[in-house]
């Protein structure tokens, strides 16, 4: 992550086992990107991230560029 985190993300990202920190790393870059396209500013609910991490979100192919 280029930027600095927010308390929410270090939140979210620190309750995730170290397994798992580069997959809620790479989902917050994802969602970050797709936020930008679709609204022209990178919001992100980390709160959101955590809960789909916590139900299984995996990425399933590279993204589409």
């Amino acid at each position: 992550m280029a930027e600095k985190p927010s308390e929410k993300q270090i939140e979210a990202r620190d309750r995730r086992h170290d397994e798992l920190k580069p997959s809620v790393d790479e989902l917050v870059a994802e969602d970050k990107d797709a936020a930008t396209m679709r609204h022209g500013r990178p919001y992100i609910s980390y709160i959101v991230l955590a809960d789909m991490i916590r139900a299984g979100w995996c990425l399933s192919a590279k993204p589409v560029k």
